[in-house]
């Protein structure tokens, strides 16, 4: 027999060893099972996704263009940020898009604070949220103005937990839309800028220093937001709420543990705080990691990403395009990473399919029913 022969023969005894003892054991050995329970980066534009946080105040369907490309359905959000918010309009943006792209994307409404204190304000807005609901409207988006911004006849600010917003809250809940909450701020915004986390929030609050708590210390604290919003959940146990930015806890994933074992009905978006997990993940990437996959039911991918008519969309798409990326690979690989966000390293999370599924996909259609038109 020659050499040749003898050398297949011990290879092919060998490989039927190996095979053996991985069928006796009913396990597959780890470097074979982790293509099938894992994505990778090659995936991004293969598997179907939601962005449930952007903001189109245009008339313009690039945005939309650049996230199929991308995979993305997409839930644009309508915001009341003030006086010169042009809510309807915003509106008629969301529906006249909404009929081109049927299958693509959903919206939120929102309600004006105009009239505030008057006797005529509350029917206003619930005629209005019930138009909104009636045009397609899946939910409504509450924002910062309620606890920064917004003060009553005595010059007190009006907190969300405030009992003249309970009857607009009951009309959402039993309406079974969802209610999205903006409300406070990052943990940085009660910083100096040199003392804050990450880079996002330094330039953010020092382009907007009305925004900048640091700066107005007669304003409600940090605990005073945190704490009306979770009245406000306590008084609305059905109401089904998801936390906007990480629900103003984006500086630990113990806080938003806390709240989520309290409050089974609320889920949390990560828009625009991503980097923050990845900031924890410096110092603690196991935390993190097992966070995810504790809470896999109650993370909702979004970017807060949008266009206005000031835009240039050839640039901004690029740029959202290269943060969907980005985010992609922290959540699917255990990649070394570098952010603009701050200096120091970290790794991706390496999560499993079925953890990615959800909070790129399932768990958007659980929390915002309707959100996918088209029953694909």
């Amino acid at each position: 027999m020659g050499k040749n022969v003898k050398f297949k023969l011990l290879l092919l005894f060998a490989l039927l060893m190996i095979f053996q003892s991985c069928s006796e054991s009913g396990k597959i050995p780890e470097n074979e099972k982790s293509d099938h329970n894992f994505y990778s980066l090659a995936d991004f534009d293969k598997v179907e996704k939601f962005d449930t946080h952007v903001h189109i105040s245009v008339d313009d369907t690039t945005f939309i263009k650049q996230a199929e490309k991308d995979k993305f359905r997409l839930l644009t959000v309508n915001v009341y940020s003030g006086p010169t918010s042009n809510i309807e309009e915003k509106q008629n943006v969301a529906l006249k898009l909404i009929k081109q792209y049927p299958d693509r994307l959903a919206y939120l409404t929102a309600f004006s604070l105009e009239g505030w204190g008057t006797p005529d304000w509350e029917s206003k807005t619930l005629a209005y949220l019930k138009n909104s609901f009636d045009s397609g409207a899946i939910g409504v988006k509450i924002w910062k103005n309620l606890g920064m911004e917004l003060r009553d006849n005595d010059g007190k600010f009006v907190m969300v937990d405030d009992p003249r917003i309970d009857p607009i809250i009951d009309f959402i809940e039993k309406s079974d839309v969802t209610l999205l909450g903006h409300l406070g701020e990052p943990r940085n915004a009660w910083l100096p800028v040199d003392q804050m986390t990450v880079a996002g929030d330094k330039n953010y609050f020092s382009e907007h220093p009305q925004y900048h708590m640091y700066l107005h210390p007669e304003y409600p604290s940090y605990e005073d937001q945190i704490n009306a919003r979770d009245r406000m959940l306590e008084k609305h146990p059905k109401l089904r709420f998801v936390a906007a930015h990480l629900a103003s806890l984006e500086w630990n994933v113990d806080e938003l543990a806390k709240r989520l074992d309290k409050f089974p009905n609320i889920a949390l978006d990560m828009a625009e705080r991503i980097c923050h997990l990845q900031f924890q993940s410096v110092k603690d990437w196991q935390k993190v990691h097992d966070f995810f996959i504790k809470y896999q039911d109650r993370l909702i991918y979004s970017t807060d990403n949008g266009v206005n008519a000031k835009s240039d969309f050839l640039e901004a798409n690029n740029r959202f395009h290269e943060v969907r990326i980005s985010d992609w690979k922290f959540f699917v690989t255990n990649e070394k990473m570098n952010v603009s966000h701050f200096d120091e390293s970290f790794n991706g999370l390496k999560l499993p399919k079925e953890v990615i599924d959800k909070i790129y996909r399932e768990n958007a259609r659980k929390w915002f029913p309707g959100i996918e038109r088209s029953g694909n």
